[in-house]
């Protein structure tokens, strides 16, 4: 005999709307960091080339656009399993090229606040966008 007396449907309704949380959560740090990026291009691309990074006003540009539309299609869940697959990289990525200082204790901090978001991407690949978005619109 089952002790679980939901009302049918509840829970999946319950898990789409954290999904959805999650998803804005996700998405906002993305869509600001994007912005911040590509409306200082000049400054992004200073602290880039610091970096040794190549072409540092182009990959400036590509990195403010992969934030921007990428946290805005995990905001909106738009192709949610494949762009949370492309940000949970990116962002191991960023992580390994701009904090691997690590005997600086804020930049292991940033380094591992780094893997969590990735996990948070892949735990998103792997649910998908839940019932709130556009792919579950799209069927």
């Amino acid at each position: 005999m089952s002790t679980n007396t939901s009302v049918a449907g509840s829970g999946a309704s319950n898990a789409s709307t954290t999904i959805l949380l999650g998803r804005v959560l996700l998405a906002v740090i993305f869509l600001l960091s994007g912005f911040g990026k590509l409306t200082a291009i000049a400054g992004t691309a200073g602290y880039f080339g610091s970096l040794g990074l190549p072409l540092p006003t182009v990959t400036a540009i590509v990195v403010g656009l992969i934030e921007l539309l990428g946290g805005l299609a995990i905001l909106v869940g738009f192709k949610t399993r494949i762009v949370a697959w492309v940000l949970a990289a990116f962002t191991v990525a960023t992580g390994l090229v701009a904090h691997t200082g690590w005997a600086d204790q804020m930049q292991m901090i940033q380094f591992l606040k780094n893997l969590a978001i990735a996990g948070g991407f892949l735990v998103l690949a792997s649910s998908g966008a839940g019932a709130y978005s556009i792919d579950a619109k799209r069927g």
